[in-house]
């Protein structure tokens, strides 16, 4: 344990004029009032709330946040009082210490309605003192680094409440070196065998191609030289749930990944980031749509810096970000540079938020959210993701969430622009309404009189407006038809574990969900808000689905008109388990869509023939087929061994088509019967291990479009 004069001359070095009696009185009392009291570790329980206190003062926190750490838990687990430390240490430290109290106490992971209290509650903390979260942040990270002596169910609880809420905090919060070691210390104990397969491959790597960060390093440093440029060349890997996180997110193996390495420049002027962004872009190439320059639009936190991708030594992509000292003080502690110290003296950082201002921009639109759910989405929407800046056509700038589609970007600006939307143009040409807007780009809203929002909008909309603007109006407008699919999607998710959809089962779930009555749980059912699981589960919360009664195709697809059939679509092959639109055909019937199938923009102007469609929730049998593209080496039993391991997954391979054959490498599409997109997903991976595979995805022909299939 740090004893309190280290923890003070930690804290003299800068701050000189630190209160050296008040940290002093604050370290004796908190060790006093949990004497006799042990951590699971066996260690004496004060050893915690040190190296809390010691963690802060890592960040330069000014005096009261290194006291209020020392007391954090005194309120909650001693005999002290609000008042007894009200007494000793003043009303600040008291209110301080009551703060991160009721922070604690909050189940932030517990069922919706409560979670979303719970998160108003937490923003009510962070707006009266932000630095009640820094406490409970430095808590949290204590706590995750000695979290082995904690029962192995307790720890992948806080693992996973660590992942879900504290970390993309961290981060919202501009505090990024503890988002990444809070993720990496829970990505330990959610999924220990991919952290350590990773380290391997690094370890591996380092082996066979030597020191690449001190080489790259050195060749920045001699371009820079050149210039004439004085600025701090650093560099790292990338940490393993990076990593894992990017391979998941481009479905690729960890050979395939080129980005593993990040290089941090830091300078003496904004003027000189510009000048060393010329250089590094002079001597590599620059990848495209990997540049954004934080610096002229900077994050609501405070966060500025440029950042760049360029191709390295041997084709290797290499992350470089740029900024000036004070840029990277308000890089590493975030909101937290308002109340840190530099050189003896509270920190005058011209970038550092005010952190009033900052929390009051973040929780604007929060305060019209009524409905739990609505407001619970806003709030992990707007608090938990990074944010784009897009142009109107006068040029006035939209701020949204990444991921953000035309849909987000027209609700923004009016609802009832929103309502309207027919189309969109960014950068003047015309796109699906699904597209991902990207920094920079001009959006124009195309409406038309008489439009009306649509439920598949709601896979497309990402923001918490827009999605409770348009469930607002789904409701007002079609409320019938979506009480008729919900009683549907109800019935046939009861008659699936032999049980009946009847009105009193229903009045039972609308209590247990929080719900007017039995007709508002059937018509957020039928508009996609609620799934049929959960609807069944909150009658029968123990029930488990029953594995042997399996989908045959007659059912296998809900929300289709009587006696109406359906094929899906040559140009997605939909799965089970995906979502799923129909397209209406005189005389075919219906041929269904995965919801981001870029054929759908060929019928963005005939609302009247999409369908609202529903997988069925069961088990269905492998016989929906999807196309793999695959290359491989060409080599001998190659081609053996991937068979082989398809039909390891118990999948059945119908078809099997040479594309391109060179003398080193196959490309072929291979045709494979699946049951859902789950069983794709294990698939691919099988495959994707396979060292002899170069490359795999699944195959999407949007020409493919005009027919449907009958598997």
């Amino acid at each position: 344990m740090i004893a309190a004069q280290d923890l003070i001359e930690l804290v003299r070095t800068y701050n000189p004029r630190t209160d050296e009696k008040l940290i002093t009185a604050a370290f004796d009392f908190g060790r006093e009032m949990h004497e006799g009291q042990f951590r699971h570790s066996g260690e004496p329980y004060f050893t915690h709330p040190a190296a809390v206190a010691a963690i802060l003062a890592e960040q330069r926190l000014d005096d009261a946040t290194i006291v209020t750490a020392l007391l954090h838990d005194t309120i909650e687990d001693t005999r002290a009082s609000y008042k007894i430390v009200a007494e000793k240490f003043g009303p600040e430290i008291a209110d301080l210490v009551d703060g991160v109290t009721k922070l604690t106490n909050l189940q932030l992971s517990s069922t919706e309605t409560q979670q979303a209290e719970n998160f108003r509650k937490l923003f009510m903390a962070m707006s009266k003192d932000m630095r009640v979260i820094l406490v409970k942040l430095a808590d949290r990270l204590h706590n995750m680094r000695t979290i082995k002596a904690m029962r192995p169910e307790k720890q992948l609880k806080k693992a996973r409440e660590t992942m879900d809420i504290f970390a993309p905090l961290a981060g919202r919060m501009g505090m990024q070196w503890m988002r990444e070691e809070l993720e990496d210390l829970a990505f330990r104990v959610i999924n220990p065998d991919a952290r350590a397969s990773i380290i391997r491959r690094f370890i591996t790597l380092q082996k066979e191609a030597g020191d690449v960060i001190e080489r790259i390093t050195s060749d920045m440093r001699h371009e820079l030289d050149k210039a004439g440029i004085e600025a701090d060349v650093l560099g790292r890997a990338k940490k393993p749930y990076s990593i894992w996180r990017k391979m998941q997110e481009k479905e690729m193996g960890f050979s395939r990944l080129s980005d593993i390495y990040g290089f941090r420049i830091i300078t003496a002027s904004e003027e000189d980031c510009y000048r060393v962004l010329g250089a590094i872009h002079q001597r590599w190439r620059a990848v495209p749509g990997r540049f954004k320059d934080y610096i002229s639009q900077p994050k609501s936190n405070g966060y500025r810096s440029i950042h760049t991708t360029v191709s390295g030594r041997d084709g290797k992509r290499v992350e470089v970000q740029i900024r000036t000292r004070q840029m990277h003080d308000v890089a590493e502690t975030g909101v937290a540079a308002h109340w840190s110290y530099r050189d003896g003296v509270r920190s005058e950082n011209p970038f550092a938020v005010d952190p009033a201002k900052w929390i009051s921009s973040l929780t604007e639109q929060f305060d019209s959210e009524e409905d739990h759910e609505d407001f619970l989405e806003a709030v992990k929407l707007e608090m938990y993701s990074d944010k784009v800046f897009c142009f109107t056509p006068k040029g006035d700038v939209v701020k949204l969430p990444r991921g953000a589609t035309p849909i987000d970007f027209a609700y923004a600006i009016h609802t009832r622009i929103g309502h309207a939307c027919v189309g969109a143009k960014i950068d003047g040409m015309r796109v699906p309404l699904w597209t991902r807007i990207k920094n920079g780009q001009s959006v124009e809203v195309i409406t038309a009189d008489g439009q009306t929002p649509q439920a598949t909008w709601l896979d497309i909309a990402t923001t918490g407006k827009a999605r409770a603007a348009i469930r607002r109006a789904l409701r007002e407008l079609d409320r019938d038809r979506y009480i008729k699919l919900g009683r549907e999607l109800a019935r046939s998710a009861f008659e699936h574990v032999r049980k009946r959809a009847t009105e009193k089962a229903l009045t039972a779930a609308a209590k247990t969900l929080r719900l007017k009555n039995a007709d508002e749980v059937l018509a957020r059912l039928g508009s996609a808000e609620l799934t049929a699981q959960q609807v069944l589960h909150a009658v029968y919360p123990d029930i488990a689905p029953d594995e042997s009664n399996v989908v045959g195709r007659d059912r296998a697809v809900i929300g289709l008109g009587r006696n109406q059939s359906f094929d899906r679509a040559r140009c997605c092959q939909p799965l089970p388990g995906e979502r799923i639109v129909g397209i209406t055909y005189r005389g075919k019937g219906v041929v269904v869509h995965t919801i981001d199938c870029e054929a759908l923009s060929a019928y963005d102007d005939q609302p009247g023939r999409w369908l609202d469609l529903h997988w069925h929730a069961g088990k269905h049998p492998a016989e929906y087929e999807v196309t793999l593209d695959i290359t491989m080496s060409n080599d001998a039993g190659v081609l053996g061994r991937i068979c082989t391991l398809i039909g390891e997954q118990k999948a059945n391979i119908s078809d099997l088509t040479f594309v391109d054959r060179k003398p080193d490498f196959y490309r072929l599409l291979i045709d494979v019967e699946l049951r859902d997109a789950e069983h794709l997903h294990s698939v691919i991976s099988a495959l994707d291990a396979e060292s002899d595979v170069a490359a795999i995805e699944r195959f999407r022909d949007p020409g493919r479009a005009g027919g449907g299939e009958n598997k």
